[in-house]
């Protein structure tokens, strides 16, 4: 997936309502980007990182500049834009990155599902030999130390909602399958927060024991594009 235009540098001065950062480009002009991530960012949204937007020059917009790409520990690179997860997955189901998704001739997105009023991410069908399969997807950006990553960065209701949705979707006889799309490149390897979240992490244990299929997939990240590559291995029992 290629950045639509091209992104520019700036040193991140704060984050603040979720929503908005501001930032210090390399010729002092000071600008409030929008910032594309409902969570808590941690360790992504440390005062005087480098990061890179887009401006869309869209003068309808408030804030017409989008924060992309962060550089965490003056080394990796992490996109902080959750958008573009479910996009990637896609990208990457349809490129055959994903090898356990193959074989379904119907992809669609945004479908209602389940018992809770919800919407799955993604959603497979028509395969010759394999049930319906849901999809959701969740983007993983916190890095602990020596490559750990972990899911989520703070506490979710509504991750333990997709869990039970998903279960759900197994005891009807579908596929259920959980994608963490690791938008890190320093991320080597995955497991469930439980420092942070200790009720989602018992939970994604007793998914994946009623039958939830979970998978982590890395990014290669450039200032020009970015894309998943490679299958990242699990640990669900431990942060370390």
């Amino acid at each position: 997936m290629n950045f639509l235009l091209p992104l520019k540098p700036a040193t991140l001065l704060r984050r603040y309502k979720r929503f908005l950062a501001d930032v210090e480009t390399f010729d002092g002009t000071l600008l409030t980007l929008h910032c594309p991530n409902t969570g808590s960012m941690k360790n992504c949204a440390e005062p005087n990182s480098q990061v890179w937007f887009w401006d869309s020059a869209n003068e309808k917009r408030k804030y017409p500049c989008t924060w992309e790409l962060v550089e965490v520990e003056q080394r990796f690179l992490a996109c902080i834009n959750t958008q573009r997860a479910n996009s990637l997955v896609v990208e990457a189901i349809n490129n055959t990155t994903i090898t356990q998704l193959q074989g379904y001739d119907q992809l669609q997105k945004e479908v209602k599902y389940g018992q809770e009023n919800s919407r799955i991410d993604i959603f497979l069908s028509q395969h010759k030999h394999l049930p319906d399969c849901y999809v959701e997807v969740k983007n993983v950006t916190l890095m602990s130390t020596q490559g750990q990553g972990l899911f989520p960065d703070a506490v979710t209701e509504r991750g333990l909602k997709h869990l039970r949705e998903l279960v759900h979707m197994v005891t009807q006889g579908y596929r259920a399958v959980l994608v963490y799309c690791v938008a890190h490149t320093g991320i080597t390897r995955v497991s469930p927060a439980w420092g942070i979240d200790p009720a989602y992490a018992k939970a994604l244990v007793w998914a994946i024991e009623q039958g939830v299929e979970v998978m982590a997939y890395g990014a290669k990240i450039s200032f020009t594009e970015i894309s998943l590559e490679r299958e990242l291995p699990l640990n669900m029992m431990s942060e370390i």
